[in-house]
């Protein structure tokens, strides 16, 4: 550590406060409840007044230390949460105050682990040992880490922004029937393009619904099965101690359809699935919670494996890898799933053979391939920012316990980034 730099309890330096119970909680935002109220595993819902006007630090109580948020808008902490602010702005940067304690936090979890769900108490927080550089530095520190976070939050946005737009696509076709619609009302003549969709695919679209089981479809598509469009659990081939990338329930995404993280581990028992599969949690809690992935983060050919908990979905041709995934994550289908779940209070699952029941309408062959040829562009160019946030993440990670110690100073790190092309 510098010379200059102290290592202080944050006691010392910051006001450490227990968050309070909420008089309402709404479930979305709206002009009647704008406030966000927080608890140690994020928003969890909107209340009408802030119990914070000021930027304040957010963590669990109970099992969640490492989850810290940082509050920049007006906030309510709820009582599961415990609130951090600095004690004196002209001693400590709130900014660095938050990668300070990301880095104490850190350190008190690869100390303490073994114990499966800690209560985390106001003292507990207030013997935390953190750096404290002078002031210019904490505020240079904070900048350097802060534009990675920046840029690590604009490419989740751009990742996320794709996602939905192939997700839009899919409920505009499959779901509402839009295109059919358009020609239907009028709004729509042969050569002529709408927002969203160029001419020649409406040509692909017939111009009537008819009445089916499942209400009104388009004319020539038909009603399905779950099971006779899709493989469910198909076989791919890992033998027993093989090494291959695994994927757990923890890392599985509840938005988004790449995974956090996915590690090498010698293969024992568990879903398998390769390239343009999609991968469902079918247990609660983590159905309801909408943990569910879109496979393609695997070398060509390469097989992954994972919980036993994970039902693998592949669509067959004509339809493309990618409609399987917008599918899972429909909101329709998921109802279906979670109402075929059983089993006993808490431990209840949904059985492959109650989901390949499912009915859908199945759309031509020239419809399927080109809703495969519009969307595929969207999910690469969603999982290279995704690829590219989670570079950033790890070199994030690298830096900071490496700047807050002082072992590499600000003109180092700035030199570092520059070399990468980031500024």
């Amino acid at each position: 550590m510098a010379s200059e730099w102290r290592e202080v309890r944050l006691g010392e330096v910051a006001t450490i406060t227990s968050g309070k119970r909420p008089p309402a909680v709404a479930k979305s935002m709206s002009p009647e409840h704008p406030v966000p109220v927080v608890g140690g595993s994020g928003v969890m819902g909107f209340t009408s007044s802030p119990l914070f006007e000021e930027p304040v630090l957010v963590t669990g109580r109970v099992g969640t230390l490492g989850r810290l948020h940082r509050l920049e808008q007006p906030s309510w902490p709820s009582d599961n949460a415990l609130v951090i602010r600095p004690a004196d702005s002209a001693r400590v940067d709130y900014r660095y105050l938050y990668y300070g304690l990301l880095d104490a936090i850190g350190v008190a979890e690869r100390l303490n682990r073994g114990s499966s769900n800690p209560l985390v108490t106001q003292k507990d927080l207030a013997l935390l040992q953190i750096s404290l550089p002078p002031l210019p530095e904490q505020r240079a520190i904070a900048h350097i880490l802060g534009t990675l976070d920046d840029k690590i939050e604009l490419l989740q946005r751009m990742s996320e922004t794709l996602e939905q737009m192939a997700r839009a696509i899919f409920k505009a076709w499959f779901v509402d029937f839009e295109p059919v619609r358009a020609k239907m009302e009028g709004r729509w003549k042969r050569g002529q393009s709408l927002p969203g969709l160029p001419a020649h695919l409406y040509d692909l679209f017939p111009d009537r619904l008819v009445d089916s089981e499942l209400g009104e479809i388009p004319e020539g598509w038909e009603v399905v099965q779950l099971s006779e469009i899709f493989e469910i659990n198909p076989h791919r081939r890992l033998r027993k101690g093989e090494v291959a990338p695994y994927l757990d329930m923890v890392n599985m995404p509840t938005q988004g359809h790449m995974p956090s993280t996915v590690v090498p581990r010698p293969f024992s028992s568990g879903s398998r699935f390769m390239n343009g599969d999609t991968l469902l949690a079918r247990i609660t809690p983590c159905l309801e919670n909408g943990k569910t992935a879109f496979v393609n983060f695997l070398a060509p050919g390469e097989v992954g494996w994972g919980s036993t908990e994970f039902i693998v979905l592949r669509p067959k041709p004509p339809l493309p890898p990618e409609f399987g995934y917008c599918l899972a994550r429909h909101s329709d289908f998921r109802e279906f799933a979670i109402q075929s779940m059983t089993g006993t209070s808490g431990r209840q699952r949904v059985q492959p053979e109650a989901l390949a029941l499912y009915q859908l309408a199945m759309p031509p062959e020239p419809i399927a391939q080109a809703f495969g040829r519009f969307v595929q562009p969207l999910f690469a160019k969603a999982s290279h920012a995704s690829s590219e946030s989670r570079t950033l993440a790890a070199l994030r990670d690298a830096l900071l316990p490496k700047l807050i110690s002082g072992e590499i100073r600000v003109k180092d790190a700035e030199r570092f980034l520059k070399e990468r092309g980031i500024k």
